[in-house]
């Protein structure tokens, strides 16, 4: 089987296994599932939760789309207008009801880049996984990071570092002085197979990786689902919810490459929260849990060997 079908294979039975672990927790809502086909080629399987006991607002999706490249895409890719594609991935973002459990972002893709003889020209692999807290919880954020730390290092040790530094640098609102968006995890793109890591050992990689989500997140989500909250609690999520909308509309790759490739408004757009908030100048109270927040999300050592 080749690299590509053995991914899509995998794409779709963790799509399968994290709707049924997140049903499961949730103990209410089930995920409504829409199948969807892009004129251009291909399609894919959108699954949304939404108001159950646990979870907010969730959605677990999968792609499989190809065909003729944009030539907006083209361009970026310095190739011919007449090359075409195929990109096949799985993303999630789920956002919890209660403001102690963290909002998670996750996905796992692959691409492939053909030549005018059908060839394929390149190919890569890229993802991870991101958590985005409101409140601080400094073991949550370790168990986080330890699990994908665990799942990089059998592929080599100096993995889990560069990419929760890649992940740093990434998820941040460079409009807003810089800001994370959360605290962090892993994320990596175009990693094309090297003599010295095949195709085979990414795919591989890629596996391991989208594997540990459910361990990952669910421990969590269990430790503080119950926990009382008032309506202050609800308030600074919501603010910073409002942050996590200004990444994804103006920073976040993803959402460009699904606009500018033809792609289903409601599956690029499943990412944004149900509520948000904007206020002019908030400032977090000195001293508060809501002003320690903002302490973590900057760069650090979350996991000691």
């Amino acid at each position: 089987m080749s690299i590509k079908d053995q991914f899509i294979s995998f794409i779709h039975q963790l799509q399968n296994d994290i709707c049924q672990s997140l049903e499961t927790m949730d103990g209410g809502a089930k995920f409504r599932e829409d199948r969807w086909d892009r004129a251009g080629g291909g399609g894919g399987i959108t699954r949304v939760i939404a108001d159950g006991n646990v979870f907010q607002k969730g959605g677990v999706n999968t792609s499989v789309v190809h065909g003729q490249l944009p030539a907006v895409m083209a361009q970026q890719f310095n190739v011919p207008d007449n090359s075409s594609f195929l990109a096949a991935g799985i993303s999630l973002v789920i956002h919890p009801q209660n403001p102690f459990v963290p909002t998670v972002h996750a996905n796992w893709r692959y691409f492939e880049l053909y030549s005018a003889d059908g060839q394929v020209a390149d190919s890569w692999f890229g993802g991870g996984s991101d958590l985005t807290p409101y409140y601080i919880f400094e073991e949550d954020g370790a168990h986080f990071h330890r699990t994908f730390k665990e799942a990089c290092d059998p592929f080599g040790k100096e993995l889990y570092p560069q990419y929760k530094k890649h992940c740093d640098e990434y998820f941040i609102n460079k409009h807003r002085n810089n800001e994370a968006r959360g605290i962090g995890g892993i994320f990596y793109d175009y990693l094309r197979p090297q003599p010295e890591r095949t195709a085979e050992a990414l795919l591989q990689f890629q596996v391991a990786n989208g594997s540990a989500f459910i361990n990952s997140y669910l421990p969590i989500v269990a430790k503080r689902k119950d926990m009382p909250y008032t309506e202050a609690h609800t308030d600074w999520q919501e603010y910073r919810r409002g942050r996590y909308v200004e990444f994804n509309l103006i920073h976040d790759r993803g959402t460009l490459f699904g606009l500018k490739t033809n792609g289903r408004i409601e599956s690029i757009l499943m990412s944004l929260p149900p509520r948000a908030r904007w206020e002019y100048d908030f400032q977090a109270a000195p001293g508060s849990e809501e002003a320690k927040l903002l302490e973590y999300l900057k760069p650090r050592e979350w996991v000691k060997d």
